[in-house]
């Protein structure tokens, strides 16, 4: 079937496309009723289907054959190991896990905490919860304490499970005291911590709170998988929101699977046996989706790849992993991209290595530039696909479907919408705009299978965030166009959360955090272009009056950039605050921040009739030399 047949059956009758998707996967019974709405108006899929995503992701592979298949790679650099787990091997250590938890409590619909670094405990973890019918939630191990305070209070957990460390290239970060500190912060106290001690660091326990992730595992009984409906919760996962607050997106059970599964094949071109690697965390939903679960749903073999695109020990990292593990197809950041290009313009790292076994690049998580695609395309002569999607919908929104119909590739372009979202470009009365013409990005409801079905406790928050501004239709905060031939131009988000590296992170909430020095009136910060990890955050900052004529300025900004650092983590990547005299506002009292991301872009801007006081303009070009 070709692209457009796959997508039209998707619209135009999305309960008959996505039943027949459904049965890919194995479920315990199967649904029949596809598509329904629940009491707070919101479509649900599969909603009396019942499953199993571990037993889906493991089990099923085993009775059918796979066992002795390799199911997971990990490679760690930092720390020079390396180790294999086959089906049949995992599916024993995530039992296993499981029933780790099962005897500190944790039941069907519990909330977990991971806290972890990329080692395969995480990947097994995430697995264990779910074979409990448990509800995960990965927090980024590079959040300091206050971010992990926030989850801890709104996940409500029963256990929290960590490490002792984890390492950035040579430096050891113990998270032990991080996650001590965001306990003591929090309101909500978790049960139970349980801790994997690494050889890099010991943790220091607690009395009768701590345990020891090994010892525990001494005395648990493998645990059997526990049936859920296609509608119960498998994970909660954290994204920036503009308040500041992080939203919790739910993640499904039966929609997930149904549509991970399918996305292997169709967009992926991947088949059960082959290696998919996806170069990225499990703290992001990139590493829920494409390195713990659609691969294994798929048969796949998948690598958990523990560094860096460089330094680890050199541009040649991903290079040598695909060679030695017959990687079929990469998928990662293009900021991971640009590191290697900016270390290795000419490739001659990559030349070492045979990679004749890859044959797809895949690239999502921030636009791809068009000559970092050149680059790319240049280099290594295989399809070099983008592909645009968000925490929120744990897969592709567009892309080109590669295992459907490989359509030419437009620099720039995500190419055409994945089957199952009917996206419209609006403008601000909800009108659908004509082609080359730049509004927001909307999706038609019902939203296809995968996608978020509310907050995590909070469904009103999800309609206020998503649904109200266009009735009838999700609001996805990024703006964009279709050209001529539907291809789909995505040109950035519409709010104040930024990508730096592919990471979604909340300007409102750096702003937060500023202001609370003693010495900031008011902030902004935008993100400005970076050619290396997309956007960078920069702060602009108007001091109090003070007795002091001449505050350190310098000192400040240092201050600054700590606070930030302390506050949200380095995954931040604050760096830059500039001392200005005066914001510029609108005569409502509106910081023009779209105004200053313009001008530290270099980019042309329009100066609105409602400015304020249009000389703080002529103020912050003449301090950024522009």
């Amino acid at each position: 079937m070709s692209y457009q047949q796959e997508y039209q059956a998707s619209i135009e009758d999305p309960q008959a496309f996505w039943a027949d998707k459904a049965k890919l996967v194995s479920w315990y019974k199967e649904p029949e009723n596809i598509l329904s709405v629940d009491e707070n108006g919101i479509h649900r899929w599969f909603a009396d289907g019942e499953m199993n995503t571990c037993y889906m992701a493991l089990d099923y592979h085993i009775e059918n054959g796979r066992g002795d298949q390799l199911a997971l790679i990990y490679d760690s650099p930092v720390t020079d190991q390396k180790k294999t787990f086959t089906y049949t091997q995992l599916r024993d250590e995530v039992a296993l896990c499981a029933g780790m938890l099962k005897q500190y409590g944790v039941e069907k619909g519990d909330r977990v905490i991971l806290y972890l670094p990329m080692i395969p405990e995480a990947v097994i973890a995430m697995l264990a919860c779910a074979r409990l019918g448990a509800i995960h939630s990965v927090v980024f191990g590079g959040f300091a304490p206050p971010e992990l305070a926030v989850r801890l209070d709104d996940a409500t957990p029963k256990v929290v499970l960590t490490a002792s460390c984890g390492i950035e290239i040579t430096r050891v970060i113990e998270y032990k005291p991080l996650v001590d500190e965001a306990i003591r912060l929090a309101s909500h106290k978790p049960q139970t911590c349980i801790v994997y001690q690494r050889p890099q660091a010991s943790a220091a326990m607690q009395a009768g709170r701590d345990i020891d992730w090994q010892e525990a595992l001494q005395s648990a009984q493998p645990a059997d998988c526990v049936p859920v409906k296609g509608t119960d919760l498998l994970y909660i996962l954290y994204t920036s929101g503009t308040t500041g607050k992080p939203k919790g997106v739910v993640r499904e059970n039966g929609g997930h699977a149904v549509a991970l599964k399918y996305s292997m094949d169709a967009i992926y071109d991947m088949q059960p046996g082959e290696v998919f690697w996806a170069a990225s965390d499990v703290g992001w939903v990139v590493g829920h989706s494409y390195i713990v679960y659609a691969p294994l749903l798929h048969g796949c073999t998948t690598v958990l790849y523990e560094g860096k695109p460089i330094m680890t020990p050199d541009a040649g990292a991903f290079w040598r992993v695909i060679s030695e593990y017959n990687v079929k197809a990469l998928f990662t950041a293009p900021t991971a991209f640009r590191a290697i290009k900016k270390e290795d313009p000419e490739g001659k790292l990559a030349a070492k290595y045979d990679l004749s076994c890859l044959k797809t690049i895949f690239a999502a998580g921030e636009r791809l530039d068009p000559p970092t695609y050149d680059w790319l395309c240049d280099t290594f002569k295989v399809p070099v696909l983008d592909h645009w999607w968000q925490t929120e919908t744990g897969w592709a929104i567009a892309a080109n479907m590669h295992g459907l119909e490989s359509m030419p590739v437009k620099p720039g372009s995500s190419t055409v919408p994945v089957p199952g979202f009917k996206i419209a470009i609006l403008d601000d009365k909800g009108k659908q705009l004509d082609a080359n013409t730049q509004g927001y990005i909307s999706i038609e409801l019902p939203l296809p299978p995968s996608c978020l079905t509310s907050i995590w406790g909070d469904v009103e928050r999800f309609k206020k965030s998503y649904l109200e501004t266009y009735p009838g239709y999700f609001v996805t905060g990024d703006g964009g166009y279709f050209d001529e031939d539907g291809y789909l131009f995505i040109m950035g988000r519409v709010d104040d959360v930024i990508n730096v590296a592919g990471h979604r992170l909340s300007t409102g909430e750096m702003e937060e955090v500023l202001g609370r020095h003693p010495m900031v009136a008011e902030c902004a910060v935008i993100g400005r272009y970076d050619d290396l990890k997309g956007q960078m955050p920069m702060g602009f900052v108007v001091l109090k009056n003070t007795d002091d004529d001449s505050p350190d300025n310098a000192q400040i900004v240092s201050e600054l950039i700590s606070l930030v650092r302390q506050e949200i983590g380095a995954v931040a990547a604050f760096k830059e605050a500039l001392i200005v005299a005066r914001l510029p506002k609108t005569r409502s009292g509106k910081i023009l921040r779209k105004t200053l991301r313009c001008i530290a872009d270099g980019e042309p801007y329009t100066v609105p009739s409602t400015i304020d006081d249009p000389a703080s303009l002529d103020e912050i070009k003449a301090q950024l030399g522009k």
